[in-house]
Parts: structure tokens; sequence; C-alpha cells
């Protein structure tokens, strides 16, 4: 791990791993779905699809240090709310709300439809969080309880050593990104949105068990995290329902779009 800046600039520190992990990360998300959606829907769709993206990551770092700054209110009221920390699950529901909002609001000048593209969508979130975590080992946050472990860590800030839970988590999404993407390419897998909250929710709160980093509470008997895992494994059920009624009323829409095509070039004709 190594948190201290790698470059300075007028005094001040400007570059750090953690930053550059994230920079890479984003840069995959992009990539990945500049690379696998080209083809698949129109290139406006696809621009459309980045600069909504780019709205919604800036709105949920926002999110994410706001989710974390009221647990931390919740945790000590007396020291005042306070900017401060973030949490990825806070980022996570603030960016999706925030990209599913832009969609709707322009969703009637669109050429596209989002389940034209929602089974890749996962993969993008993945492969950026993946590379977050990574980042995450190098800041020295988001690290596990003590162990004896040959695996444990010692960060420079700890007298002891911990698991490294930002490696296992990095680990388990790179993992889920392969397996996310070779479904949707080789198999057409339209249900990887359940995949991912289903996987995902699954892995975070068992992982939550070996975190030992202070993040605050509002449920008493389990963490943040795990109370918004619970709702990720329960909600990865109503998006399967929910997409299935959307991929059939998305092939009648084509149909119909169609049909009337067939029509004018008869009329025409």
């Amino acid at each position: 791990m190594y948190s201290k800046p790698l470059f300075h600039l007028f005094g001040k520190d400007i570059v750090t791993l953690y930053g550059i992990c994230i920079a890479v990360g984003v840069l995959c998300c992009v990539l990945v779905l500049f690379k696998f959606a080209k083809g698949r829907i129109s290139d406006k769709f696809i621009d459309f699809l980045f600069y909504n993206g780019i709205v919604a990551i800036a709105l949920g770092f926002f999110a994410a240090t706001l989710f974390q700054s009221f647990y931390n209110y919740l945790d000590n009221p007396e020291a005042g709310f306070q900017l401060s920390g973030m949490t990825f699950i806070g980022g996570l529901i603030g960016g999706v709300v925030s990209f599913l909002a832009g969609y709707f609001v322009f969703r009637p000048v669109l050429d596209g439809r989002l389940v034209d593209i929602i089974s890749l969508l996962p993969c993008c979130i993945v492969i950026a969080h993946a590379f977050g975590r990574v980042g995450c080992f190098f800041a020295g946050c988001c690290y596990g309880k003590p162990t004896d472990s040959f695996l444990g860590v010692r960060f420079p800030f700890l007298t002891h050593k911990v698991h490294p839970t930002q490696l296992y988590e990095a680990a388990f999404l790179f993992a889920l990104f392969a397996v996310m993407l070779i479904l949707y390419l080789k198999k057409g897998f339209k249900h990887n949105l359940s995949l991912y909250l289903l996987a995902y929710g699954i892995f975070r709160f068992l992982i939550e068990f070996v975190r030992g980093d202070e993040r605050g509470s509002f449920i008493p008997g389990i963490s943040p995290s795990q109370f918004w895992s619970i709702l990720m494994v329960v909600a990865s059920v109503g998006v399967y329902f929910l997409l299935e009624i959307g991929y059939k009323l998305r092939a009648k829409e084509l149909a119909d779009a169609g049909s009337e095509k067939a029509v004018s070039k008869a009329e025409g004709e």
C-alpha cells in the first residue's frame, strides 16, 4: 500500500495511487461501454449513455460522501453533520438514481431503449468498482479485522496485520466482471443486472464480517452495508421479473415499428 502523493504542484498533493486507480476504473468503464455496445445500439445512443454516465458518476461520488456523512452523524451526533468519507453502496444508489432520471427525462427523443443495453451496464460498473477497490488498498481505507493469517497485511498506521478486504473484494469483482461479460457476449444473457445485485449483495454481506474500519451504523446488529446488501438481494428478484416485462414490451415495440415500415414501403410502391 502506498497512500502518499506521487506528485506535487504548487505545494499541493495532486496525484495518488488511489486517484490513479479511480481514473483507470472510470476509463475501463467507458471503454467497455464503447467496445461492446458498438453495433448493438446506435452511436447516438452510446453517446447519450456516456454523457449521462459521466453525470451519474459525479453525483454518485457526492452521494457516497453524503451517505457516509449521514452514518457518521448517527454514530456521533455531538460532532454535527460534516461531509467526510465515502461508501460505495451509497454512491451506487445515487449514481443509479441519477442515471435513470437522466434517461427518463430524455427518453422521448432517444433512438434506443435502456433494455437494449441493460445487461452490459453492470459490467461497466463492476470493472470500475474493481479498480476502485485496488485504490482503496493503496489509500489504506476499507481494511479488515486483525488477523494472523498469511494473507494479513500491516498498514503503516496500524500496529497489527489485518485482512486486506480491499483486495478480496477486487478479486471477486474482477471475476464477476469476467463471468458477466462472457455471459453477455457468448450467451446473449439478458439478466446481468439481477446477477450483479444478487452476487455482490451476498458477497458484500459476508465480507462485512471481516471488515475492521468503523463506518457508523443505523440498524443494530448489522452494518449499513449489510442492510443495503439485503435490499440488493431482494431487488435482484424484482429486477429480473421487471426486465422480463421490459424485454417483452420492447420486442412488441420493435415488431410494431417493423410493421409500420413495411406498410409505408408498400404504400410507397
